[in-house]
């Protein structure tokens, strides 16, 4: 199917999480905990937390860490009290950047931000400096593996109101808009296929290259930075890797 491709970023950041595992759950449990106090304890009557639940399970969080977060959430002895925040700025060479934050100390975490961005040639901007240059969809990931008949999953996921999907050599990757986003999913699983990524992302309406090395390495190192910060739950990038499929 027509569309670019992220997947590279994912793959190679699936790969960082595979080695801290912990902190993973760690970000994960604190995003369904607050989830559920927005939004009460049940998946079927609170989108967020459905969401938050999936992205757990993609990741193989185990049951009862993720019960034990909705029931944290949910009052049964929460006593932290944290909130979402997005912070959106530019990296090396106009890069756009926006920060998923869930932070239980607002001053500490814009700190930590800002001084990531600062320190690898980047600066933070305003609320709404570059979120316009997203979009707001559902992102499903699976890998291709033995019995996977690509042509097959291609057309179930279009029949389930997949906007795109974008094949690499080792992975498709499907995109619908939010409304859909649980119906897509449902049926996939419904079908027996299993996810390696599943989430309600923000999707770069296009892409941005970056030509010097030394820009390439203070991204990298302003990615590392954000995504090994605890209160950072997702950080998203325009940024075209080298080696990417068009």
């Amino acid at each position: 199917m027509a569309g670019h491709s992220k997947w590279n970023n994912i793959k190679n950041k699936k790969g960082k999480e595979d080695a801290k595992r912990g902190r993973i759950f760690t970000k994960l449990g604190r995003y369904i905990m607050v989830a559920a106090k927005e939004g009460g304890p049940d998946p079927e009557y609170n989108p967020a937390l459905k969401v938050a639940i999936d992205k757990a399970k993609a990741e193989n969080m185990p049951n009862d860490n993720i019960e034990r977060a909705i029931k944290k959430g949910s009052g049964e002895g929460a006593e932290d009290n944290f909130e979402e925040i997005i912070y959106e700025g530019y990296g090396p060479n106009g890069i756009a950047v926006m920060v998923h934050c869930l932070t239980d100390n607002r001053n500490r975490t814009a700190s930590e931000i800002r001084h990531a961005f600062d320190k690898y040639g980047g600066n933070l901007g305003q609320s709404g400096s570059v979120s316009f240059m997203f979009d707001r969809k559902g992102q499903i990931v699976i890998e291709k593996v033995e019995g996977i008949d690509d042509e097959e999953l291609m057309m179930s996921a279009l029949d389930l109101g997949a906007e795109d999907v974008i094949e690499t050599d080792d992975f498709l990757e499907i995109l619908t808009n939010q409304e859909n986003y649980h119906v897509l999913r449902n049926g996939l699983e419904e079908l027996g296929y299993e996810f390696i990524k599943s989430d309600i992302s923000y999707i770069p309406q296009n892409y941005t290259k970056l030509e010097s090395e030394e820009d390439i390495i203070k991204m990298e190192k302003m990615i590392d930075v954000l995504e090994d910060n605890d209160d950072v739950q997702e950080v998203y990038t325009n940024w075209e890797e080298s080696g990417e499929d068009e």
